[in-house]
């Protein structure tokens, strides 16, 4: 049987989770390629912006059983897939998840929450990491909120919601894609890439994120190691 081939952006590990709820486990990172949201603050542009990033250059077509046994050689239980958007390839995915979880590790998937889980993955992958983009993405509202796609992922059990926020001020909005679509967990992070930013966004964000009831989360890779690419 042929195995799926997928766009890669990267592939390392081990390092640590950076966000979220998995935050501070180590994992390993499998980065694809290719993102139809495409915000204004992405911190992985080479990903999808071929305007100004060689697609030759960042991108590779790799076979699921490639990318599996690559994984597979990486000390840590938990693989995180990534992007770019993942689910623009999630077909090829399901190849590769099912072995990764087959050898008992767990997968989660993070997503822009733009687009449904087809069910094999979604029964296959340990948890998604859904990060609706807000309008300090400038991106527009049809193309960053997707409410079939948002439903669908809540359905799935495994879900939680993951707000970039630049200030207080992005807070409303999130509490009111919240209660719209139904959404939790809610954790909060702060938009940066470097660590005093991040650090100060924390700082003013805490407060209002306790009241609400919400989560807080850092860049655990920024505050250790920068923008750095592979960590």
């Amino acid at each position: 049987m042929t195995s799926t081939v997928l766009r890669v952006a990267e592939l390392f590990g081990p390092t640590f989770q950076g966000e979220g709820p998995s935050a501070g486990q180590q994992a390993a990172f499998i980065r694809l390629s290719g993102c139809p949201v495409r915000c204004s603050w992405c911190d992985e542009p080479q990903t999808w912006d071929w305007s100004r990033f060689s697609q030759k250059e960042e991108s590779q077509a790799l076979a699921a059983e490639q990318v599996s046994a690559w994984a597979s050689g990486v000390r840590a239980d938990l693989i995180v897939i990534t992007g770019g958007e993942p689910l623009t390839q999630q077909r090829g995915l399901i190849e590769l998840v099912t072995t990764l979880t087959d050898t008992g590790r767990r997968v989660e998937i993070e997503t822009s929450g733009t687009i449904a889980p087809v069910p094999a993955l979604a029964a296959a992958v340990s948890a998604f990491n859904v990060s609706p983009k807000l309008a300090n993405s400038l991106v527009p509202y049809q193309r960053r909120i997707r409410p079939a796609a948002l439903a669908a992922l809540a359905a799935t059990g495994k879900a939680v919601f993951k707000f970039v926020a630049c200030g207080r001020d992005d807070l409303v909005e999130v509490a009111e894609l919240a209660e719209r679509f139904s959404l939790e967990p809610v954790w909060i992070m702060p938009e940066g890439v470097t660590a005093e930013r991040v650090v100060t966004g924390m700082r003013d964000l805490a407060d209002e994120v306790l009241a609400r009831g919400w989560h807080l989360t850092g860049r655990m890779h920024v505050l250790v190691w920068g923008d750095a690419r592979g960590r």
